[in-house]
């Protein structure tokens, strides 16, 4: 008598072919997972790199903001009008008289020169030639606009970042002329005297939407305001 063979049924083959089938299933949708997660990753990675680029830039031009030489702009001959409100915020623009910082164009609109004792003047554009013991301060108009989702800068408005949610300017007050401190922060500027820093509120949206909005925030204070 012949000895039955030993083998896989019809029934184990096709168990065998579903089981097969859950875990190619299973590992399909692990990695599916795993792409999307590393997606939504690198997609707030990227956000934060473009609010730390912004906000940097946005830094360095606070900073010097108002700071038109080593005297007072009330002692500069020939100033502009410009210079009484060096800072403001008005119709989703940001508007700055900023020194040397960030320059959004290749030469200065004024140039303050002074002796910072007891002389300052203004000039339209460059000043190249000095007498001995003058200094020469480049300052330069600066402006951020948030239109359509954009933050762009310059008279030109160029594009400076996309897919901007949301992009707010507050102002740090004193509570006199004289106080070094910021007591509270103020949507509208009254008093240009009593600023002494900026709060800027920068949300990002992913254009993909792998990532949710990412708020930040800068505080900066004015240089030329402080003790």
């Amino acid at each position: 008598m012949s000895s039955p063979r030993s083998g896989f049924g019809l029934i184990e083959l096709m168990v065998a072919l579903a089981l097969g089938m859950l875990v190619v299933l299973g590992m399909t949708q692990l990695f599916a997972s795993s792409r999307e997660a590393y997606l939504g990753q690198q997609s707030s990675a990227m956000l934060q790199e473009d609010a730390r680029f912004v906000l940097s830039k946005l830094a360095r031009e606070i900073r010097m903001a108002g700071m038109l030489g080593c005297l007072s702009a009330d002692h500069i001959v020939d100033a502009p009008a410009a210079f009484k409100t060096p800072v403001s915020w008005q119709g989703g623009v940001l508007r700055m008289i900023s020194s040397s910082a960030g320059l959004q164009s290749a030469k200065p609109d004024w140039t303050v020169v002074s002796d910072c004792t007891t002389v300052a003047r203004a000039y339209p554009g460059a000043r190249l030639s000095l007498a001995p013991g003058e200094t020469a301060f480049p300052l330069r108009e600066l402006f951020y606009r948030f239109e359509q989702g954009q933050l762009k800068v310059g008279p030109n408005k160029t594009v400076l970042l996309d897919n901007v949610a949301a992009f707010d300017v507050s102002f740090g007050v004193a509570d006199s002329a004289s106080a070094h401190s910021a007591l509270r922060y103020e949507r509208h500027l009254v008093d240009g005297a009593r600023l002494r820093s900026i709060r800027i509120g920068l949300t990002l949206r992913d254009r993909t939407g792998r990532a949710k909005d990412q708020a930040y925030q800068l505080e900066v204070a004015l240089r030329n305001r402080l003790a």
